[in-house]
């Protein structure tokens, strides 16, 4: 679905004029927040990459959501309601803008006009979110772990408009991503490579069938 909404030039906009907003930088490997309860707190990706990840009470580490430029996150997305912890870590350098939900209908100082773009803005960013969402689920839903290779696949090589697209995260991360073990995916790959479906050369797949 197209969206009709220049994202990049809004952020760029909403971060300038409303006094409600703070913009970070981040380092890879740094954390870029941690989701708690009551902080209501919305953030936009302004440009890098980042993953959401929960670790539970053993340490086991899951991916829940990659984070991409003009993404939405945050714990208003995300109610707490388990003991897992879930932190936002930067993948690469990035840049992220911070708002309160709580001051969604509240005027600023600046009495600035981007509260009310942001009522009407908020869906069609929220949209991408669903997307993204809905093909994870998508993902899981598959049984093994060939079928989600598959058809992670095959959703990147349409959003590429080609059949040769990058990886966006590492191996280890992928596995994290699509809830399988690392070991067991890595020979699936090889199996996939060996069936003439796919061919692989580092993070770069090129889909043969």
């Amino acid at each position: 679905m197209k969206i009709d909404l220049d994202i990049t030039q809004f952020t760029n906009n909403f971060k300038t004029n409303c006094s409600k907003t703070q913009t970070k930088s981040f380092s890879k490997g740094e954390i870029v927040t941690t989701y708690l309860v009551n902080r209501n707190q919305l953030c936009i990706l302004l440009d890098g990459a980042a993953d959401l990840i929960r670790y539970d009470s053993n340490g086991s580490q899951s991916i829940i959501e990659h984070i991409s430029k003009n993404d939405l996150f945050g714990e208003v997305f995300n109610q707490i309601k388990t003991n897992n912890e879930l932190f936002v870590i930067a993948k690469k350098k990035c840049n992220v803008l911070f708002f309160s939900y709580d001051y969604f209908n509240k005027k600023c100082k600046r009495n600035c006009k981007f509260h009310e773009i942001l009522t009407s803005t908020l869906p069609s960013l929220a949209l991408n979110k669903i997307m993204n969402l809905n093909t994870r689920i998508e993902l899981l839903s598959k049984r093994t772990t060939r079928e989600k290779l598959l058809a992670y696949f095959s959703i990147l090589s349409s959003r590429n408009i080609s059949k040769t697209f990058n990886l966006s995260m590492s191996f280890t991360d992928l596995a994290d991503y699509l809830s399988v073990d690392r070991s067991a995916m890595m020979r699936e790959l090889k199996y996939l490579k060996e069936d003439g479906i796919i061919k692989k050369d580092g993070n770069v797949v090129t889909l043969l069938v």
